[in-house]
């Protein structure tokens, strides 16, 4: 390959990558617009004052995008028989979510009532509500499958996340909706389970990613302009 052959490669090259890392760039900038608004609709959804939850009817049509955060309330009474336990690790320490049945008019919801030590994950150990209750909290999208590198064990009782789904099947519980409600930090009869322990934030470093491929571009054209210039020269 000739002198002038091998110019002409990394001239094209250089060009390609810093279209290339020009295109990352701009859809970095689009993917921080999309988060920005994400987070100012979940933050005015939580702040929101509390709403019923969505009709049975609707309930198919309850998605992340325009459900999720919800601030919803909602009466009925728990099955506390058929509560399911979840690892989790929060502020207070590692322990479980309390997942439990709470049958309304409309049918079952899924309530994650708070979180319990270790300690305290026997039933027994904790005040079981009895007869109508009201629940106000955040709507919340199942979460299938497990955690990363866990995957739920219904037979064995091992949950690492609130997969609506599967916990309906084990559970028995039939006409279920497939969301879940995370209970606020209203105190429970006897302190726990805790709530008001839901984390809600979107890792956002979008502009970050936006100028590291803004530079490589920058870095790219650079490299372009000095293959051309050293073309001229000879």
């Amino acid at each position: 390959m000739t002198s002038g052959a091998r110019r002409n490669w990394f001239l094209a090259f250089a060009l390609l990558a810093g279209a290339g890392f020009t295109a990352l760039g701009v859809w970095q900038i689009e993917r921080r617009a999309w988060k920005l608004d994400l987070i100012a609709r979940v933050d005015a959804r939580i702040h929101a004052p509390a709403a019923p939850l969505p009709a049975r009817a609707d309930w198919v049509r309850v998605n992340a995008r325009d459900d999720a955060y919800r601030h919803v309330r909602v009466t009925g009474s728990f099955l506390h028989d058929r509560e399911t336990l979840v690892q989790a690790v929060t502020e207070r320490g590692a322990g479980f979510w309390v997942l439990t049945p709470l049958r309304t008019a409309e049918g079952i919801v899924l309530v994650n009532r708070g979180f319990v030590p270790p300690e305290r994950r026997d039933p027994a150990r904790r005040h079981a509500r009895q007869g109508p209750v009201t629940v106000t909290g955040l709507l919340r999208m199942s979460e299938p499958g497990g955690a990363f590198l866990r995957s739920n064990d219904p037979a064995t009782g091992r949950w690492y996340s609130r997969d609506v789904a599967a916990i309906t099947r084990t559970r028995g519980l039939g006409d279920v909706a497939p969301f879940f409600v995370d209970a606020d930090a209203t105190p429970n009869p006897g302190g726990y389970p805790v709530g008001g322990l839901t984390v809600v934030a979107f890792p956002n470093n979008h502009l970050v990613y936006a100028l590291t491929w803004f530079g490589l571009a920058a870095l790219s054209a650079w490299g372009a302009a000095l293959i051309l210039r050293k073309a001229r020269r000879n």
